[in-house]
């Protein structure tokens, strides 16, 4: 059976390696033609951002991105593909026939999808977040006009530091990190104001990591309720975070290893901060997705293994279809859980939970004919 396992993982990693491929010049291609537009529109703000410099500094970082959320996909539609190969040629039924059962014939199977499995968690955790960093940097100049100005724009921003402070910008340009109409408030147990910060402009100065405030007044108020005043031209502040993490969009838990985004949570639930399940998702489904390969490997599987009328082409209509369901599931999911409809670690590993005992059933049901 060694030959037999040599050539199954041949043929799983050759299909795979092949699909990968043919996905990543075809989404490249297409996407390129699409943003071409906005790409151009990106050189006007910045001479460099030209097709060139997006095709070396953003497109590697992005096909990697988009490899890893679609990847249980591609296995999924690489398994069906060389399966339903095999079991059309027969192939399958002259291993059974020679005496190996069915569970022996799936151990290539479950070897060279726990590869990928591991592969991908560790890509997950580790590297696909120093990829996204680079790729989030020019990411919003492929936007249209409305998304890129919520990621690049100015807008109103406030954060929470603590249960008892807070910061509040009436305009803040993500993109230059300056802003007006800065507030900063702290108050006692009892919820009453001890101390106001207000500064008619705000700025952030990246080498000492401080916030540069103009035209500021500070009121703090005595037990007695007294007030004692100040005003100024300028003060720097600290408030322990850059205003990525004071202030963050949608793509800053993609930034983070996974450590990062522990700590990062963590931090954030001290500070009383509960509008984290998009974070949570982040966090849940870079382990949710690898777990999902192998168990979309065994569902492949059991439905290609066997001759059908129809051959190849049903097969991989029902596995498109099987696979359409699943992402679909995983992005619908998404938006529950950061509705607060559902808890995040359930919604991310809810499809596993779906497909894992349709696949139990439908393996040992072909293991048993």
């Amino acid at each position: 059976m060694k030959i037999i396992d040599r050539y199954i993982i041949k043929k799983y990693l050759g299909t795979f390696s092949f699909m990968l491929i043919l996905l990543s010049i075809v989404v490249l291609v297409i996407d390129v033609q699409q943003k071409i537009p906005r790409i151009e529109n990106a050189k006007a703000i910045d001479a460099k951002l030209d097709l060139m410099y997006f095709l070396i500094h953003f497109y590697p970082f992005w096909i990697l991105n988009l490899v890893v959320t679609f990847l249980s996909i591609l296995v999924f539609i690489s398994v069906i593909y060389f399966t339903s190969r095999m079991a059309n040629n027969t192939e399958i039924v002259a291993v059974i026939s020679s005496g190996a059962s069915f569970h022996r014939f799936a151990k290539p199977y479950l070897y060279t999808s726990i590869l990928i499995a591991v592969l991908s968690l560790a890509v997950n955790h580790l590297v696909l977040p120093w990829a996204n960093i680079k790729k989030n940097r020019l990411e919003a100049y492929t936007y249209n006009a409305a998304n890129k100005e919520k990621i690049l724009g100015t807008a109103p921003a406030s954060a929470q530091l603590s249960k008892t402070e807070y910061i509040f910008v009436n305009s803040w340009n993500k993109l230059e990190k300056r802003g007006s109409g800065f507030v900063y408030q702290k108050f006692d147990k009892n919820r009453k104001l001890m101390y106001e910060l207000k500064a008619s402009e705000v700025s952030w100065d990246k080498d000492k990591k401080q916030f540069v405030l103009s035209s500021y007044l500070e009121k703090t108020i005595n037990k007695d309720d007294t007030e004692k005043l100040n005003s100024g031209f300028d003060v720097r502040k600290s408030y322990g975070h850059s205003p990525e993490e004071l202030f963050p969009n949608e793509l800053l838990g993609q930034n983070k290893t996974t450590p990062e985004l522990v700590k990062f949570i963590d931090r954030e639930k001290e500070k009383g901060n509960s509008n984290l399940n998009s974070y949570l998702n982040e966090l849940h489904q870079r382990t949710s997705m690898p777990v999902s390969i192998i168990i979309l490997t065994f569902l492949a599987l059991s439905l290609a293994s066997q001759k059908k009328r129809g051959g190849l082409g049903i097969n991989l209509a029902i596995g498109i279809s099987l696979a359409f369901v699943f992402v679909f599931s995983f992005e619908a999911l998404k938006v529950v859980s950061e509705n607060k409809s559902l808890s995040p670690a359930v919604a991310m590993w809810l499809p596993n939970m779906v497909f894992f005992p349709l696949t139990m059933y439908l393996y040992l049901k072909r293991a048993n004919q």
